[in-house]
């Protein structure tokens, strides 16, 4: 069984997004839909942008609602604080 992941004859990211946006020339297009034959991982990531379109909008953290930030930062923190966490949980 292959391993499914990135190896060093992957393209970046990056370059997946502009062959599946279409904003790649014709000779890197061809290299990236071969290499997709074969990988797996790569025609996954081709997959995943054309179902979920990545756009350059900024999202707006000011309009978090508190208490779904505070659920963030404590999920996200090195270390959590789970006294919290849990008072946002209780508090449903």
């Amino acid at each position: 069984m292959a391993t499914f992941c990135k190896n060093e004859h992957c393209p970046p990211s990056q370059e997946l997004l502009a062959y599946q946006n279409g904003d790649t020339e014709p000779d890197e297009s061809r290299e990236i839909r071969l290499h997709l034959r074969t990988c797996e991982f790569c025609a996954a990531e081709v997959d995943f942008y054309s179902h979920y379109p990545q756009t350059d909008e900024v999202v707006k953290l000011e309009k978090i609602p508190q208490p779904l930030f505070e659920l963030a930062e404590a999920l996200l923190s090195d270390k959590p604080d789970m006294a919290s966490l849990f008072q946002l949980i209780k508090d449903d």
